[in-house]
């Protein structure tokens, strides 16, 4: 390369470090020192580089000098600086080089936590001796987050997840436990461990009537879904018979209300109960049960554990053979009295759409049912379930 041409190479990659780092300048004429501020992330870094007198970084004769809190996001990185910056073929790409290798430091640093001081862990445990050791259930190794227990007036056993933050006590914890409702605590900088499980205490009180309400149906019937339900669930399906039930949705804040409500199974099974239930609602009493106001506004009894076993209702789906989908269960159900098949919804939209005879209008798919060829329908949204 002519000494034209190197000239013109030096000066344009001068002309570039100066546009990307602006706080750092050269110090003499030569230009093979430089001092000032190199920028990551909107932080400042104090550094200094010195080059060799023909300025070829790749022989690694070059000095670099730093402020200690570049050393220490350095730290641990320093082959993979040496490594980057003996493969740099110039100043700018040093420069780079080291940049990439700053971000790869401030990262790790950002997700690193900080240990709190003493008096956070002596204030904890004061706290935890005025509350009770007894009602600690978990507390992990940085004790960061734990877990209390609780039990409101009907005997339920309830958890509370504290997960404390950073900036403890000045900013609030995050508070989670099983409910139906957002878990809204109050919390300033004196707030204490007693004072956040009273608050829990209280919004527990003020969901025992409709916990109260779930046991109750959950005692007293048979409920295909939620399998296994916790105390944040809200709706529950009750098996009226064969292949015939009925969703509710109870409103946590007002339980013995009329929920809504969604008969599931035959039409000609489901129609009559509709009807019952449309032309019955006005004898709903607020001050009775759900399931006894379910009893009298539909006119039926629900069976029980009592008087029936689980497996009288749990029919598999006549395409997969199998009761539980994921999370469905067979709740599509041939109209057709003598036949009743139940078909999971995903099961019986892909069967009808492989189907030349079957047709669609708009979401709905026309076709025949798979054990007995009458007429049977299915959203196309099914698919999804």
């Amino acid at each position: 390369m002519s000494s034209a041409c190197k000239l013109m190479h030096v000066r344009l990659m001068e002309s570039l470090l100066a546009k990307d780092n602006p706080l750092l300048l050269p110090l003499n004429k030569e230009r093979t020192l430089y001092d000032g501020f190199l920028t990551v992330q909107e932080q400042d870094f104090r550094m200094r580089i010195q080059l060799p007198p023909d300025r070829q970084i790749k022989q690694a004769k070059y000095k670099l000098h730093c402020s200690w809190q570049l050393k220490h996001l350095l730290r641990g990185y320093e082959h993979i600086v040496k490594q980057r910056l003996q493969q740099s073929a110039d100043l700018v790409s040093f420069i780079l080089e080291l940049k990439t290798v700053l971000e790869l430091g401030l990262k790790r640093s950002s997700e690193c936590i900080a240990i709190p001081p003493p008096q956070y862990y002596s204030q904890l445990i004061s706290e935890m001796e005025t509350l009770g050791w007894d009602m600690l259930l978990f507390i992990d190794t940085e004790f960061q987050t734990l877990k209390l227990k609780a039990e409101d007036s009907s005997g339920r056993q309830h958890i509370l997840t504290i997960k404390f933050k950073s900036k403890h006590p000045a900013e609030a914890p995050e508070c989670s436990a099983d409910l139906p409702i957002p878990l809204a605590i109050t919390w300033t900088p004196q707030s204490t461990l007693q004072q956040l499980h009273k608050q829990f205490m209280l919004v527990l009180e003020s969901l025992t009537e409709f916990w109260d309400v779930l046991d109750e149906i959950d005692n007293q019937t048979w409920i295909l879904e939620p399998e296994k339900p916790s105390r944040c669930d809200t709706m529950r399906r009750i098996a009226i018979g064969n292949n015939v039930s009925i969703k509710v949705e109870l409103d946590p804040r007002h339980p013995k209300m009329l929920p809504e409500c969604c008969l599931l199974g035959a039409e000609h099974v489901v129609t009559p109960l509709r009807n019952k239930l449309n032309s019955n609602m006005h004898l709903w009493n607020p001050n009775s049960s759900v399931l006894h106001n379910l009893r009298d506004v539909l006119k039926i009894k629900f069976p029980s554990p009592a008087t029936h076993e689980k497996s009288d209702f749990s029919v598999e789906c006549g395409i997969c053979y199998s009761y539980r989908l994921e999370a469905a269960i067979p709740d599509q159900v041939c109209n057709d009295p003598r036949c009743g098949q139940p078909f999971h919804q995903a099961c019986l939209y892909e069967w009808l759409r492989a189907l030349p005879s079957s047709r669609q209008s708009f979401n709905i798919v026309f076709g025949e049912c798979p054990y007995c060829s009458k007429p049977i329908t299915v959203k196309v949204a099914a698919q999804k379930c």
